[in-house]
């Protein structure tokens, strides 16, 4: 039997078939839990930052492969790829799984089999259904389990355009209304899709089989669309059309990542202490779950970082083709792409938007760094009357406590907002 098999079973996990177990050698065994945890046949665990907490499954229905993924406690992955992602706690995923990076599951959030993430968050309760692509989004809403945003079957967010780039990332409800597990849910309807980048309102519901192309930004809607009537028109490569409102739905959903990061950094960071059971192992097993938290928000944030950044590089040849097409003649379609790429100069120049840790350091030096004191106080009850409970306690909050935390959030994103609204 292979030694790090062999640790793996003198701390206390269950491996069900030793022999087909593979850890890789620069998995650290101490951040493996002894406590519940059960390791199906034709498991493969590898990745130094790879952690596992009490009380999880892995491998129940197919082969799993973790690869320096964070798992949460009373988590159950049972089959298939997962790399670079963070399932906070009590979440399941079906066999037939594709999961990469920039991928965090919040409290609960669950998915069927045959589900492919990346560059995905999902907030508390949100649910997927099966065959299902997910990629590029974020998505909020709903207070249960029984109360939850939902993807249905067979869903796609076309996350990747004829023209080669992924520029394209949707908001399904917000951040700063999200965290508070106080809104209506949102429900996609099974065999449809979203293009995007694109953003929706809380309660909104899609017909199944709707292909949703625009923003929906009024709560509350029943959205139907069927099929595209069939046509066939020329098409010039390399030429973008609503510049404007793609690169300003990149900037839009950079700012929310950032609300979140600071989410992550000050609120979700209350919760280590409240986790403590008298072991501090257990302790710093909480605290590198977090840490596993904020390095991956921060690697989407760069990752939208990144792809904006290689949109606008191709609004250089979009542009030229333009003008040659016109014979030299400024067009609205041209002063939109001179606005992306203006627009885009001062927020890496001015903004910081050269990394996440950039956007950071400007957050720390504003005003609106911390949450209100109030606001802190509140969480701070909540803990000493529900324990580690997150779900709980943000969701005991009064709607004036409330209303501080999402003001405090907005705030952030105003911060870079106003340079976009100044020049709009």
């Amino acid at each position: 039997m292979d030694s790090k098999v062999a640790q793996l079973i003198d701390k206390g996990v269950k491996v069900l078939n030793p022999e087909s177990l593979y850890v890789d050698d620069d998995v650290d065994l101490q951040r493996v839990s002894g406590k519940g945890v059960i390791l199906y046949p034709e498991v493969r665990i590898m990745g130094k930052d790879t952690l596992i907490l009490p009380d999880t499954t892995i491998g129940r229905e197919a082969p799993v492969t973790l690869d320096n993924v964070f798992v949460g406690r009373g988590c159950s992955l049972n089959g298939g790829f997962f790399q670079k992602a963070v399932f906070v706690g009590n979440n399941s995923f079906g066999s037939g799984a594709h999961v990469r990076g920039g991928t965090i599951l919040e409290d609960g959030a669950n998915a069927a089999h045959t589900v492919g993430l990346k560059q995905t968050i999902l907030f508390p309760f949100v649910t997927l259904g099966s065959l299902i692509n997910f990629c590029d989004c974020l998505m909020t809403g709903g207070t249960s389990r029984k109360d939850h945003s939902e993807v249905g079957s067979s869903f796609i967010h076309f996350n990747y355009t004829p023209n080669q780039d992924k520029a394209t990332p949707s908001m399904f409800g917000n951040v700063a209304k999200g965290v508070m597990l106080k809104d209506r849910p949102i429900f996609l309807g099974g065999q449809g899709g979203v293009v995007g980048p694109c953003r929706l309102a809380f309660g909104s519901i899609t017909a199944a089989g709707t292909i949703l192309r625009k923003d929906i930004l009024e709560p509350n809607q029943l959205i139907l669309g069927g099929a595209m009537k069939q046509m066939a028109i020329e098409r010039k490569f390399g030429i973008y059309s609503n510049v404007k409102q793609i690169f300003t739905k990149n900037i839009l959903y950079i700012l929310e990542l950032t609300s979140l990061m600071s989410w992550y950094l000050h609120i979700r960071a209350m919760f280590l202490d409240a986790n403590f059971d008298g072991d501090e192992k257990n302790l710093n097993l909480s605290k590198e779950l977090l840490y596993g938290m904020q390095i991956t928000l921060k690697s989407a944030v760069d990752e939208r970082i990144n792809r904006l950044d290689d949109f606008v590089k191709k609004l250089f040849k979009s542009k030229e083709l333009i003008l040659y097409d016109n014979g030299g003649k400024i067009t609205p379609l041209v002063k939109e792409h001179d606005f992306a790429i203006n627009m885009w100069k001062e927020f890496k120049e001015v903004n910081g938007f050269l990394s996440a840790q950039n956007i950071l350091d400007v957050v720390k030096g504003s005003k609106v760094e911390m949450p209100p004191d109030a606001f802190l106080r509140a969480v701070e009850d909540g803990i000493k009357e529900y324990g580690s409970d997150y779900v709980r306690v943000i969701q005991s909050l009064d709607e004036p406590t409330s209303d501080l935390g999402r003001s405090w959030l907005q705030s952030i994103e105003l911060i870079f907002a106003k340079t976009l609204e100044q020049r709009e």
